[in-house]
């Protein structure tokens, strides 16, 4: 069944004129700052290295997302850098690309305790199909595989690839208790086509991302709670492309060093089509932080039409911020200066 449905996804890439291609995503949005806007360069005011996987509907043809970013803030600059590798696979690998980006991000201070950092993006991506391990009609007769190789006119001309230049930007404005950032990706509209060139433009991303963060020492009236963040940040991701678009709804609850999360993906009161529902996905997590370490596990449930048979999504991210260079203080100070948004 995974073969069939493989095969249909590369059948409709390659038959189709023109394409309406959309972004991978991340429930752990916030543990992929780098990908969700690049204005999050170097926003721990320190060298940071961060990891995130997702393998969406595994049960029905794997959607493989990786991403690996680096970024550092350079304080004589007010200025942060970053790095970010994005691989991702569709239909077990039949659609693949891959993503080299650079960041650079400046912050400024507006406020006592409050600042505005601005971002830039520059992606070079190259796309490709791969035919490895597919099976084509003139394989098969009436008696089943007949033949190891095909002979499609299509498949011998070689893997299709496309190769091109992307560019992104962001903002943040943030302070010790909220955040609210806009983003918008591909705005050159790069063209993702392997055939027919300016058939497949990719459309602008753009996003809006908000949240608090609400401490709740004294709380619990234990006595450790000096020694401990305790606080919920319920945050919001809204994101349109081309003729689409999603809201997650979400909030985290930390007792350090373990967070839990959840989340609702989906805009039940807009529909595409009346016949078919506008929920996503319902999604749980459970993240552990020690000191300058971070790692987080989420599970999407299915709640569309497609259903729990996709067998949902698992996410994993993992985070590490090193110490700063010695002699190298940040012009603000970290409490004031590090975005205090979710870990998670």
């Amino acid at each position: 069944m995974a073969k069939q449905y493989t095969l249909l996804v590369l059948l409709l890439l390659l038959s189709m004129g023109s394409v309406w291609a959309q972004d991978p995503q991340f429930t752990q949005f916030y543990a992929a700052p780098q990908y969700l806007n690049p204005a999050f360069a170097g926003s721990a005011l320190a060298p940071r290295a961060t990891i995130n996987y997702r393998n969406q509907w595994p049960a029905i043809t794997n959607y493989v997302t990786t991403v690996v970013g680096i970024d550092h803030y350079i304080s004589k600059l007010n200025s942060g850098i970053g790095l970010m590798l994005v691989s991702d696979n569709q239909g077990q690998g039949a659609v693949q690309s891959t993503e080299l980006a650079g960041q650079y991000a400046y912050q400024f201070q507006v406020g006592e305790a409050s600042f505005v950092r601005l971002g830039v993006q520059a992606s070079y991506v190259n796309r490709n199909v791969n035919y490895f391990g597919l099976t084509f009609g003139d394989q098969f007769s009436s008696q089943g595989l007949i033949r190891d190789k095909t002979t499609d006119a299509v498949v011998l001309g070689g893997s299709p690839t496309n190769k091109y230049v992307d560019f992104s930007t962001g903002g943040l404005f943030y302070s010790d208790w909220f955040w609210v950032g806009v983003s918008a990706h591909h705005i050159n509209r790069p063209d993702q086509s392997f055939f027919v060139k300016n058939s497949s433009r990719l459309p602008v991303k753009g996003s809006f991302q908000a949240g608090l963060r609400i401490p709740l020492n004294g709380f619990t009236g234990r006595g450790d709670e000096l020694e401990r963040e305790i606080s919920f940040s319920p945050v919001v991701y809204y994101k349109f492309q081309g003729n689409y678009d999603q809201l997650d709804l979400g909030a985290y609850l930390t007792y350090s060093p373990i967070t839990i999360g959840a989340y609702y993906r989906g805009i039940p009161f807009k529909k595409y089509d009346q016949r078919i529902n506008n929920h996503d996905a319902l999604a749980g997590l459970i993240g552990y932080r020690a000191d300058k370490f971070s790692i987080g596990y989420s599970y999407d449930a299915t709640i569309s039409t497609l259903g729990f048979a996709s067998g949902g999504s698992h996410e994993i991210s993992i985070s590490y911020i090193f110490d700063r260079p010695e002699g190298r203080s940040p012009r603000y100070k970290q409490r004031k200066g590090e975005l205090s948004c979710p870990k998670f």
